[in-house]
């Protein structure tokens, strides 16, 4: 996928008006997090991984939001929802079970834990389990699809344009406060946001992004 903000990187404007320091010491900590689990057992972290990178795969150009990671430390932390949907039981427990129960599908249809299988095996179990057509006795009352929508899309999407490289590749400023968004209208930009490469013109749109701040 070609780079549409060429020359952008949001992390410039940390000592601009944009953010304050509050929004700098969240950053920081995502930036931070560490890369091996502290919630997650290594086999449910791995399985973790494997999801994600279903769900958002990650070009080679450019380093990986470590997507896992932050799903760990959201469970480690113990940050809820706030609410939860009927037959769900609290997020640690969901995950734990979740991921119980998909490695006894795995095993039941192809002999071997969801994190081993081949991708097309994965992905086929991923569908069953959108679709709610999975039945194994370890789901426990857990519903497979709201599993799926409320817990692994969810979480994995949100680490994912949680972290700072992603608002890199839709050109987004994260928070800007103090200073706020003023033109928030269609194709409008304010003269600090990321410069989109138009009619292929990609040196002038790096050129612009070098100074936006």
């Amino acid at each position: 996928m070609p780079d549409r903000y060429p020359g952008y990187d949001v992390l410039s404007k940390r000592q601009t008006p944009s953010w304050n320091e509050q929004t700098r010491r969240v950053i920081d900590q995502r930036l931070a997090v560490p890369r091996e689990p502290r919630f997650f057992t290594e086999h449910e972290f791995a399985t973790v991984g494997v999801l994600a990178n279903h769900i958002v795969p990650q070009p080679k150009h450019r380093p990986p939001i470590p997507v896992a990671p932050l799903v760990d430390t959201k469970l480690l932390e113990d940050k809820q929802d706030g609410y939860r949907q009927e037959g769900m039981p609290r997020e640690r427990e969901a995950w734990q079970r979740g991921i119980r129960a998909l490695d006894a599908e795995a095993e039941s249809a192809h002999g071997g834990p969801f994190r081993a299988l081949h991708a097309e095996q994965q992905l086929e179990l991923m569908k069953r389990m959108e679709k709610g057509d999975l039945h194994n006795p370890a789901w426990d009352g857990m519903p497979p699809k709201t599993f799926w929508e409320a817990r692994v899309l969810r979480d994995i999407i949100f680490a994912y344009w949680s972290h700072p490289i992603a608002w890199n590749e839709i050109g987004w400023g994260g928070p800007a406060s103090p200073r706020g968004y003023v033109r928030l209208g269609f194709d409008q930009r304010d003269p600090w946001e990321a410069v989109e490469v138009k009619n292929g013109d990609v040196e002038a749109a790096e050129r612009k992004n070098h100074r936006v701040g």
